[in-house]
């Protein structure tokens, strides 16, 4: 089963990733936790790439570097790892590559969905949890919880990071019709109490494997 987690930085998934891989766990369910991009070795270095400040990156570069870490995550760990029966819980999918260089960046749409499906090799996640929250609120929520002042200097950000509250609405515009177009998505309110949310995502995950028993 693939699980995965979306929303802007600083909606609180690690949070919710770490909560259900626990759960899972303890329910002796073979669980394997990833995050896009990462993941492999190459995966982890364009991860450094993208995200260091210095690098003044054009969108389709980001895009090709972004699908570059998702083939080699796929290919190399998801794959087997699906195959083997695991549970794979991902932090970010191609999704993210829709929302942020599709609907941030204002790339083509459809030339997207072409590359976000080679890059996953068709794989389709088995449902999508979309922690929704304002980017004025992740960003409020990013640096109360990094100790780090409001008036940041702009190295304190990561390349992603920097694109502006501009960027980041038109990123949760395109999550809202990502939600709205796809039935896999699950809609959560990020700024809710993290143990209810835990327990509003067990409620959909317990019946997805009462159904793979049956099958």
């Amino acid at each position: 089963m693939l699980i995965t987690f979306e929303g802007i930085d600083g909606a609180g998934k690690s949070t919710q990733v770490k909560k259900l891989k626990k759960h899972l766990t303890e329910n002796n369910h073979e669980v394997l936790v990833l995050r896009e991009p990462g993941g492999t070795l190459v995966a982890e270095k364009i991860r450094d790439i993208l995200l260091e400040n210095k690098h003044d990156i054009t969108p389709i570069g980001e895009l090709l570097l972004f699908s570059a870490s998702r083939a080699e995550l796929v290919q190399q760990t998801i794959l087997p790892a699906l195959d083997n029966r695991a549970v794979v819980i991902l932090d970010r999918f191609y999704d993210s590559t829709t929302a942020y260089q599709g609907y941030g960046r204002g790339l083509d749409l459809d030339i997207l969905q072409s590359i976000n499906t080679i890059a996953s090799c068709g794989l389709v996640p088995d449902i999508t949890f979309y922690l929704d929250i304002s980017p004025e609120d992740a960003l409020i929520r990013k640096f109360s919880e990094k100790s780090i002042p409001l008036a940041f200097e702009e190295n304190e950000l990561d390349r992603m990071e920097s694109s502006g509250l501009d960027f980041y609405q038109r990123v949760r515009e395109g999550y809202m019709k990502l939600v709205e177009h796809n039935d896999r998505f699950v809609l959560l309110n990020a700024c809710d109490d993290p143990l209810a949310l835990h327990h509003r995502i067990l409620n959909h995950i317990v019946p997805l494997f009462s159904a793979d028993r049956t099958q």
